[in-house]
Parts: C-alpha cells; structure tokens; sequence
C-alpha cells in the first residue's frame, strides 16, 4: 500500500534565461513501512523535493498525496493541522528549543494539536532509543548523537504517517551518524514507521530499503516516474 505519491512535481525560480528549475516533473510513490532515501549532490533538488512533499512549500505544478489527502490543495492553515498530525521532521540541526527539557521537546507537536500525549507510547519511544534517563536535561546538556535521538523521538511522537529526514547524519562523525542510521531503521522496523531520508552521502543512502537519485531536479537511475 502506498503512503505517499508525488505527482509531476514543478518548482521553478527565476525566468527566461535565468530559470532554475529546482524540481522539474518529479514523481514516484513510497510504500508504507519503507525506509527510501533520496540522494543527490548540492544543487540537484533533494532539498526542494523534500519541502514540497513535506508540506513546507508549494510546488508550481503537480500534487502530492499522503494517507489519501492531496496535500498541495490544502489551504494554509489546514496544511499545517495536517502536517503536525501526519509529518514527522528529523532535521540536520535537530531543531530542538534550548529553554525546555527533554521530555517537552518530545512532546511538543502533541501539545501544540491540544492533546494529551500517550504516555506508555512515549516511554517505549525513549527506550528504544536509549533517552529514558535523560528526560529532565535540556538540550545543551546532551551530545549531537544525543540530542539526535531526542529529534527522532519527537518526529514520531505523534505517530505520523511519513517521517521526513533532512540529512539527518550531516552534523555528525561518522561512528555517531552510522548509530543515528541504525536507530532510523529500528524506528521504521519497530513502530512501523515510513521514511524519506534525504542525504548527499551514497554510503548512508544505500542503508535504506530503496535509494532515488536525483540530478538536475530530475529523477535519474531506474526509478519510474508517475
């Protein structure tokens, strides 16, 4: 079953002579469960894909549909009830909020839709990923791997339909980001969640279930478009 489709997707700026087109006729389907990764150098779009069908910008044409929704044809306010109750984000500077412990952090996107987080789910998240005892600290006080873990934890806190990572092991050695990948997969394995990873390493790429290259805001290397 799919989760995810991204249909024909545009993202053009500029004009004339002066156009970079970002994303130009992108489109595939990700299967619920799947770990995909999306690789590409600088400049090739990954970036711009991922915003698109994460709900943080809108394509110029095409449409993306997550759990049956076509997210593209929401209005603003409606795109973002749906993108905190459907989209988990892992980004590469983990974007946690200094002034608030851990275990806030992790709830935070719960809190924000007005609801009560489950807290048996919650306690099973940090366990996996090794944060249980580091619930009271705050940010600052924790390591880039650490703090890593408690991004992933907030991503999928509130059981989203499709996890989107924005090279989630940029900031990291190597020995800390092979842990973080690690911990990925046993997220999608043991919450049977889906994610999309964008990265620019192949090494970390061929890690997940199924790898898109892109090029030049093209699809490129055997993926079928739809």
């Amino acid at each position: 079953m799919d989760i995810l489709k991204a249909k024909n997707l545009k993202k053009y700026y500029g004009s004339g002579e002066n156009v970079v087109k970002a994303v130009d006729g992108i489109g595939f389907s990700v299967e619920k469960g799947s770990f995909t990764a999306i690789v590409g150098t600088s400049g090739s779009g990954k970036t711009t894909l991922l915003n698109l069908i994460g709900g943080l910008d809108y394509a110029d044409e095409g449409e993306v549909i997550i759990d049956g929704h076509s997210i593209l044809k929401m209005k603003e306010e409606e795109l973002t009830i749906f993108r905190r109750r459907n989209i988990g984000f892992v980004f590469q500077n983990y974007n946690l909020i200094s002034v608030q412990n851990i275990y806030k952090n992790i709830v935070l996107p719960i809190r924000l839709d007005g609801n009560k987080p489950d807290q048996e789910y919650i306690g099973h998240i940090c366990a996996v990923l090794g944060i249980e005892g580091k619930l009271d600290r705050y940010p600052n006080q924790l390591s880039g791997g650490q703090q890593q873990r408690v991004a992933i934890a907030r991503a999928i806190a509130a059981k989203p339909a499709v996890l989107l990572a924005d090279e989630p092991t940029g900031n990291l050695d190597s020995r800390t980001s092979a842990e973080v990948m690690g911990l990925l997969k046993m997220t999608a394995k043991e919450f049977h969640q889906t994610i999309i990873m964008i990265t620019h390493n192949e090494a970390i790429a061929q890690l997940a279930d199924r790898v898109i290259h892109l090029e030049d805001g093209k699809i490129t290397g055997g993926e079928t478009e739809i």
